[in-house]
This record gives structure tokens, sequence and C-alpha cells, in this order.
């Protein structure tokens, strides 16, 4: 009889034990989600800024085609990702595609002056600061979320249950590179 009640209350400790780990990857998966919604506003923003940015650029640099079909497939790509990993990806390649044309743009004197291209670039680094926060806050959470899906015992549960790793935003290769600065006059 001992033996049964024993049984049955290590039965009843595990039951409770996975409901704990279990609710414990929800409440981690949600604050990934909820960290990411906070990037998914500022990645809406700056995608419905890149028309008028790449519209102004290109008004003033007729040659620089492959540079504006960069941007252009980049945001198409962001804007029909659907999950998570996917955005991450597509949000990578704009952040590059937008850096080559904000290099582009600085080989343009006059458009360097013009009004619309400077409020342009000041809100486009607006958004960009607080994608920065906002990236920093989902990594945080996804590292959380991994560490826990990845420990042990919370990895059997997190297996049972389906639970798979998250991308992590890292720099690309491009934005690794070192800034040339040269200051020698031409």
């Amino acid at each position: 009889m001992i033996w049964i009640i024993g049984g049955i209350a290590l039965l009843v400790l595990l039951v409770l034990w996975f409901i704990g780990v279990a609710n414990k990857l929800v409440r981690k998966k949600a604050e990934v989600d909820n960290a990411f919604a906070d990037i998914d506003v500022y990645l809406t923003k700056r995608f419905d800024l890149i028309p008028n940015l790449v519209n102004t650029v290109k008004g003033y640099t007729k040659h620089e085609k492959e540079t504006f079909e960069d941007v252009v497939n980049a945001r198409s790509k962001g804007l029909s990702a659907q999950t998570i990993n996917e955005k991450v990806e597509a949000d990578e390649q704009l952040t590059s595609a937008l850096g080559r044309l904000i290099a582009v743009a600085e080989a343009y004197p006059e458009l360097k002056a013009d009004t619309s291209f400077i409020k342009l670039q000041e809100s486009l680094n607006e958004i960009e600061t607080e994608l920065v926060g906002a990236r920093r806050y989902y990594n945080a959470a996804v590292k959380a979320y991994n560490i826990l899906i990845h420990t042990i015992p919370s990895n059997i549960v997190a297996s049972i249950l389906g639970y798979r790793d998250l991308k992590m935003y890292e720099a690309t290769e491009e934005q690794r590179k070192n800034v040339k600065v040269d200051f020698s006059e031409e």
C-alpha cells in the first residue's frame, strides 16, 4: 500500500514538474514574441520610409540601379516574411542594402543638402536607433529561451512539446567590415 501511495505521489510530482516547466517555456516564448513584436513595429516604420528614401535618392542618381533594386527586393522580402527567423534574415539583408544606399547618397553633395533627404535620413536614423534597443531586448529574450530549451531537465519537456531554437540578431559580414575613412582631399 505504501508503494502504491509513493508511486502515485511520485507520478503527481512528475506531472506537476512537467506542467511547471511547460508553463515556464510558454512564458519565455511569450517574452520572445513580445520582444519581436516591438522590432516588427520599427521594421514596419522603416518599410514605410524606404520608398520615399529610394525615390529621393533616385532623382539624383540615375546610374545606381543595382543598389535601388537591392533595397526594394530586401524590403519586399521583409514584407512577405512569415516567421520570426525569416523576418530576422530579411531585416539583416535590408539593413545591409540601406547601408549601401546611404553610401551612394554620400557621393552626391547636392543630395546630401536636399532637405527632404535630410529629413528622411534623420527619420531612418531614429528608427535604426530604436531598432538597436529592440534587438538587444529580443536577443536577451531569445538567449533565455534558447538556454531553457537546451538545459537539463527542461530540454526534455521542450523536446516533447516541440520547442525549437530561435535565431538571434547578429551583425552581417558587411556590417563587421572595417569602415574606411579617408580624409585626403581629391
